[in-house]
């Protein structure tokens, strides 16, 4: 599969985080993902387009404000699997994360999203 798929693919993903309107964001999701996407987010296993919106409207109603997501890597891509680094920042300096999303492909689409929350400490010897 052609990293230009999937990156267009994430790319619309990550749009919907970043929807002028909450309305917006079934469509940009169904536009990325399978309806039967595998989600492994911070709070655990979730299945369906319906879950991943649940986590992207909560998302948008941060506490300190909405907040934006960006892409922040290229996109590697080994065979159907790819992964990217991502930013997500709320308004005023607010809380910002940092993570890295695994995501796989099946038929130009993503059906599986595996979220890495956050920097992973280095080796202390």
């Amino acid at each position: 599969m052609p990293e230009e798929t999937a990156r267009s693919a994430i790319d619309t993903f990550i749009s919907a985080f970043n929807a002028s309107d909450d309305s917006q964001v079934p469509a940009l999701l169904s536009q990325a993902l399978t309806s039967d996407v595998i989600f492994w987010g911070p709070l655990g296993r979730s299945e369906g387009i319906g879950a991943v919106e649940r986590f992207v409207l909560d998302l948008r109603r941060h506490p300190a404000g909405t907040g934006t997501m960006v892409r922040c890597s290229e996109v590697d891509m080994p065979d159907e699997w790819a992964r990217y680094q991502w930013v997500f920042t709320t308004p005023n300096g607010g809380p910002r994360l940092a993570g890295t999303d695994v995501v796989h492909l099946r038929r130009s689409l993503i059906d599986q999203v595996i979220v890495f929350a956050g920097e992973i400490k280095p080796l202390t010897s």
